[in-house]
């Protein structure tokens, strides 16, 4: 799984589309690609390929957030562009199947990898706000308050607690998964102003 860009020229693709200026989308970028090398690394898969999926996913989200059902429209051009292979483009694309963008709504994922994207994206949001409300602090976070806030459906309503379940699919448990992002995001912790 060859990749056609460095870590340094994907991070330059993402700045032409999403500006440095939203804190918060490059939060979720850098903190979505932590945890996918993360679950990379437990899976023995290829870090580098799992962390460029998760850097990326939202490749077009600065040019379509305004009207979010144009969301992962762009995204196809864009890596097709960049160099990336189609199994790469389709991956990114998934973690959009059942949300009304792109005509996507009707379609489910399927393969392991899939599942790990999805899951891993959406558990930042969970994480993030969670730290947020802990004083930004990340460095004593526990599994156990984590799981309190996943349980609370009124906290960080957004988050899908579904897709975050996506990754018993790949036999990591609920418990490994949050451990395993936990870790993630506090080793990335000063780029992505946690403390």
């Amino acid at each position: 799984m060859t990749l056609p860009l460095t870590r340094t020229q994907a991070l330059e693709l993402l700045e032409k589309h999403n500006p440095k200026s939203n804190t918060q989308d490059w939060n979720h970028f850098l903190e979505s690609e932590a945890i996918m090398k993360a679950l990379a690394q437990k899976l023995n898969q290829d870090q580098d390929y799992w962390a460029m999926l998760g850097l990326l996913h939202d490749i077009d989200w600065g040019i379509t957030k305004n009207n979010t059902q144009e969301h992962l429209t762009k995204a196809s051009e864009i890596l097709e562009q960049a160099g990336f292979n189609q199994e790469f483009i389709e991956t990114i694309i998934s973690h959009g199947y059942g949300f009304d963008c792109a005509n996507l709504k009707d379609l489910q994922r399927t393969k392991p990898i899939e599942h790990a994207l999805a899951a891993a994206e959406t558990l930042t949001g969970l994480i993030h706000a969670y730290a947020l409300m802990r004083g930004k602090k990340i460095s004593d976070m526990q599994v156990k308050g984590l799981k309190k806030k996943f349980k609370d459906k009124t906290f960080a309503a957004n988050c899908n607690r579904e897709i975050i379940k996506e990754i018993e699919n790949l036999s990591i448990t609920l418990d490994e998964f949050f451990q395993l992002s936990i870790e993630a995001i506090k080793n990335i912790k000063s780029l992505v102003d946690l403390e």
